[in-house]
This record gives C-alpha cells, structure tokens and sequence, in this order.
C-alpha cells in the first residue's frame, strides 16, 4: 500500500522539480543508486520496470527506502497494463508512469487514490488522461516534442502540469529551456543515473549531478 497521497506526491514532484528513473537487476547495486540520488537530494525515484523480475527488485527497494530513506517516496515506471500496476501498488508503489494513455491504468490506480502519470504526445490525449484525473502528464519522448511544444499546450491549457521524459539533459541551458516553457518537472534516466567508461554506476557524479541539477532548478524558479 503506498505510503504517500497522490496530492503528497504532485506537491514533493513541483517543489523538487526532478524525477530520476532507472532499472537495475542487481538489488544491491540498485540500492547505491537510490541512496547516490538520497545523498542527492532527491524525494521521489522512478524505478522503470523493463527487465526480468524487475518487481523482485522494486520490492527490496520499497522496503530499503522504508527502513533507511525517510522521505523518499518510490514510483514504478514503464508499466503497460492494470495488472502490472496492481501489483506493483501492493508492493506500495507511490505513483504509476505508463509510456502510454490507458484507461484500464487509470481505474486501477484511481480506486487507490495513487498517482498515475500516463506518457501522452497530443493535446487530445492529455485532455482525455485529465478527464480521468491525471495531475501530471508525462511528455514522452520529450526529445521528439521538446520546450516549444509545451508552450503551445499550455497556451490553452495553462492549469496542464507535464513532465516531460527523454531530451532532459543535467545541464542549466536544458533546463532552463524546459522549466522557461513551463514544464511542472522533468524526468531524467541514463544522463543523470550515469555511468562510467568502464559500465559501472558512478555514485559520486549521481550525487553530486543530483545535487546540480536541483540547484539549477531552484535557482530558475527564482
């Protein structure tokens, strides 16, 4: 059972301003990351459900942030169907993102009052997610649609929040352009939880980039 309302969630999503994401088989080597991007500052983490057992993993995770993170409040991403979201929201998943707009995702995560935030790519779509109670719109991939596009849906729709996934970079210039357009947060995956020459995880540049990327953020929203 989550731990935190959906409104909980929407408000620690716009103060922070960043939602890391990722998926890693290896529980422990999982758990370094969440701490780096903990240590980071950040309150909310997307765990991508996009390998084999990835819920095995979800579930040492939930209970890690549980035991060691106060604060923290996990989500799952990539789910594709109710099912998946069901049991991931008996795990105690905070919040569900889905790559694409269903409606089936929506009623199950509805009738547990948890955030869901399905990908949408057209103003018809993130009115449809909004008239079955979406708070935040994930953009996706944001790298195809980029600031310009949010601009011109929040033309009509300015009470829209989006965020948007893919095409973030941890730099002030990305950021800026998508916060300047009027973006609610972003999501950010491989080019925050990054990597180094060697494959493995760099926990020092998660936290410390971590760190960055929510001052920039902060400081643009001055």
């Amino acid at each position: 059972m989550a731990q935190y309302s959906r409104l909980e969630v929407v408000k620690v999503m716009q103060e922070t301003g960043v939602v890391p994401l990722f998926f890693e088989s290896d529980v422990t080597i999982a758990k370094r990351v969440l701490k780096s991007c903990y240590n980071g500052g950040a309150r909310l983490l997307e765990f991508t459900s996009r390998g084999d057992f990835a819920f095995e993993v979800f579930n040492e995770l939930i209970k890690y942030s549980i035991d060691e993170l106060p604060g923290m409040i996990l989500g799952v991403g990539s789910v594709t169907d109710a099912a998946a979201a069901s049991l991931y929201m008996q795990m105690g998943a905070n919040f569900i993102v889905t790559p694409v707009f269903r409606e089936d995702i929506a009623i199950a995560c509805n009738r547990r009052k948890v955030l869901w935030s399905p990908g949408c790519g057209s103003l018809t779509e993130i009115a449809n997610a909004e008239e079955l109670g979406c708070e935040i719109v994930k953009l996706f991939p944001g790298s195809i649609y980029g600031p310009e596009f949010v601009k011109a849906i929040k033309g009509p729709q300015p009470w829209t929040s989006i965020m948007p996934t893919g095409g973030v970079s941890p730099t002030k210039e990305s950021l800026e352009k998508w916060f300047n357009s009027g973006v609610t947060c972003v999501g950010m995956g491989s080019k925050l939880i990054m990597k180094n020459d060697s494959g493995n995880y760099d926990f020092e540049g998660i936290e410390s980039t971590t760190k960055q990327v929510m001052k920039w953020i902060k400081d643009l929203r001055k």
